[in-house]
């Protein structure tokens, strides 16, 4: 086991969970905010800083790099770009500088875009928007730096929607309107949605980083089976003991909600959990093929209907509004 791992971004939900699961004695986090959970090995340091290079142990043998702008909303969207990509040649700037060659790149399936039928990962890419755009020029940065050194090792993640105990992202706003009650299907549900659970997301990460090699590796990641969204819905129902209402909503009627979100968004200038990109992401068909990651070796800790349950449970049975309590459900 490598234990001079260095976490870039490490302070967020799946930095914490990957932590954890590699031994805080092992690690070396940085990150732009503190570590609740992980104070003591934490560094704080924005990765659009040129100087980066001086904070990262030159004992280091790997470095994992999960910082990102990720969310819908960012403004301005330049900074997708600022740390996406800029970031990431910081990063490997300064590993060049303590002549690291090992890292881990978290990227997204965001390159592929929407609606495209199951894609692997040599099919073409086309991403939709600015966190797309940057993860894959992120990507091609990385791929130019190991071209320059074949002794360097890159290996590129790319997960879908991540979920799990204590995340606030997208998958977790589906879920609580589901389980409030309040949730109202918009189209027919019968489009498919790839997830991953964050417990096997990490364990994933490890496995590459105790088998990495000189090259270029990239893997999407997935835990199948892919749910359609009325899959999803009677899954959830079953875990709380739910019944929805069959009340169903056509698609342009979602969207025009979206629109108006948008515009009360704008004029408000705050953030709403529903906006018509949201909508439209809701509405797609997110499939990805993860058949090169689960050929690997890899097992994954947990099936997708396990990582669910867990979630669900924790979130909305157990009820831990307190997030200080660290991953408790297991």
């Amino acid at each position: 086991m490598i234990k001079n791992i260095t976490i870039i971004g490490g302070s967020g939900f799946v930095g914490t969970r990957l932590i954890k699961l590699l031994d805080a004695k092992n690690c070396i986090n940085i990150d732009k905010k503190q570590s609740f959970f992980f104070p003591k090995i934490s560094t704080i340091q924005n990765i659009c800083n040129k100087g980066l290079g001086f904070v990262i142990p030159v004992e280091s043998e790997v470095i994992i790099l999960l910082a990102a702008e990720h969310r819908d909303d960012v403004s301005p969207t330049s900074l997708y770009y600022d740390v996406n990509v800029e970031g990431t040649r910081n990063v490997l700037k300064a590993m060049t500088e303590k002549g690291i060659k090992k890292i881990i790149f978290i990227s997204s399936v965001a390159v592929f875009g929407l609606n495209k039928p199951n894609p692997n990962e040599d099919y073409p890419v086309d991403p939709f928007n600015h966190y797309g755009k940057s993860k894959y020029q992120a990507e091609k940065a990385l791929i130019e730096w190991q071209n320059q050194d074949p002794t360097r090792a890159v290996t590129i993640i790319r997960p879908t929607v991540i979920f799990g105990e204590n995340n606030r992202g997208n998958v977790y706003n589906l879920l609580k309107q589901i389980a409030s009650g309040n949730f109202r299907m918009v189209g027919k549900g019968i489009n498919k949605k790839s997830m991953a659970y964050v417990g096997n997301i990490v364990a994933f990460i490890k496995y590459n980083i105790e088998n990495m090699s000189p090259g270029v590796n990239i893997f999407n990641y997935v835990d199948k089976p892919d749910l359609t969204m009325n899959e999803l819905v009677c899954q959830v129902e079953n875990s709380l003991s739910k019944k929805l209402p069959a009340l169903r909503l056509p698609f342009w009627i979602g969207m025009l909600g979206g629109y108006g979100f948008d515009l009360l968004s704008f004029i408000t200038r705050k953030k709403i959990a529903v906006s018509s990109v949201r909508v439209k992401k809701f509405c797609a068909t997110t499939q990805f093929d993860a058949t090169k990651a689960h050929n690997t070796g890899f097992v994954p800790s947990y099936t997708l209907l396990e990582g669910l349950n867990k979630t669900l449970q924790y979130e909305f049975i157990k009820k831990h509004d307190d997030n200080r309590v660290l991953f408790e459900s297991e």
